[in-house]
């Protein structure tokens, strides 16, 4: 009997039109027209970008990559001065966030009590939404000023006579210039960074941190013997995509970076990078213009420098997430 009650939904169903099966055929379409809308957009920045600034190319060839001078009136233009800024700030931005990064990450998953981890968390989080323009003008009106005032002297006093040092903090203490643009990109990054070290340090399992404190291990021993080695792919996967967000910083670098067009070894002194230089002189650019055709040029530059940090960071998450599926 049970079976005859069971059976007769069953041929009904199979008696009915499938009718479901246009919403999943919809549904498919939709999803891979999605995915292809975002190869095609990808890839026409990237040939519009290149078309853009193929003038440039084709005028100053591979030279256009380490020749420093930037002059409109002679329109003799070169990338060594944006790309040496915006590597020196990005990385000198990673040195300074990583530990505050890992501090915060560490405090979050070992230490906080849970009503401040939720509090901390938060404020982390609502860091990452703040605009960058509001970070520019808190450089411009808050730090330049400290560091003009108090810190540029201090250090540039402290480390007088002290060899390399001495001249890698030197120079008049205007505040702005590439120590100050680096600060202010160290403190947009450390969300992000902070953010992606909780999440994979909470996928530590439990009964590897358990062992080792029932071996007689500290909360630091743990986590430098056990939670480090377990997540060390994804957490330099996590840094990577920090050095990717710092790459493209636009405003708040422009603030506070000084905007000279210089290569120097003092991180006290002023500079540009990418992203600000095609900020501050695209509008001044003409259309078909030499000028207009290198600030494009720059930007494939940038797009090609942020695709190749990105694309390092998606291969070292691979081999973790790859491991946890066939776990």
């Amino acid at each position: 009997m049970s079976q005859t009650v069971i059976a007769g939904p069953i041929a009904a169903a199979r008696s009915k039109p499938n009718s479901g099966a246009f919403g999943d055929k919809l549904f498919a379409a939709v999803a891979v027209s999605a995915g292809v809308l975002v190869l095609v957009i990808l890839g026409a920045i990237i040939v519009s970008l290149f078309i853009g600034g193929l003038p440039s190319f084709r005028a100053f060839g591979i030279g256009f990559l380490w020749q420093s001078d930037w002059d409109p009136v002679q329109e003799i233009y070169g990338a060594a001065v944006p790309i040496f800024g915006t590597i020196v700030t990005s990385v000198l931005a990673l040195i300074l966030a990583v530990p505050l990064a890992f501090g915060i990450a560490f405090y979050l998953t070992e230490l906080a009590p849970p009503t401040v981890r939720r509090i901390v968390g938060t404020a982390i989080e609502l860091l990452a939404a703040v605009p960058s323009i509001i970070y520019g003008m808190w450089g411009f009106f808050v730090i330049v000023p400290l560091m003009a005032t108090y810190i540029e002297p201090h250090v540039i006093d402290t480390l007088d006579g002290i060899p390399v040092l001495e001249n890698l903090f030197a120079g008049p203490p205007f505040g702005t210039g590439l120590f100050t643009a680096a600060l202010i990109l160290a403190v947009m990054v450390i969300p992000f960074i902070a953010a992606t070290m909780r999440d994979v340090f909470l996928t530590v399992p439990a009964v590897y941190k358990e062992s080792a404190y029932g071996v007689g291990c500290t909360t630091w021993e743990v986590v430098r013997s056990v939670v480090l080695p377990y997540t060390r792919t994804s957490v330099v996967g996590g840094i990577m995509l920090g050095l990717g967000r710092a790459l493209g910083e636009t405003m708040a670098v422009t603030f506070v970076i000084g905007n000279t067009n210089r290569i120097t070894a003092n991180l006290f002194g002023s500079g540009n990078t990418i992203a600000s230089l095609v900020a501050l002189e695209f509008g001044e650019s003409q259309n078909g213009s030499l000028k207009l055709s290198s600030l494009l040029a720059l930007g494939f530059i940038l797009f090609v420098i942020s695709f190749i940090v990105l694309a390092i960071s998606r291969l070292l998450l691979r081999p973790r997430a790859a491991a946890g599926a066939k776990a």
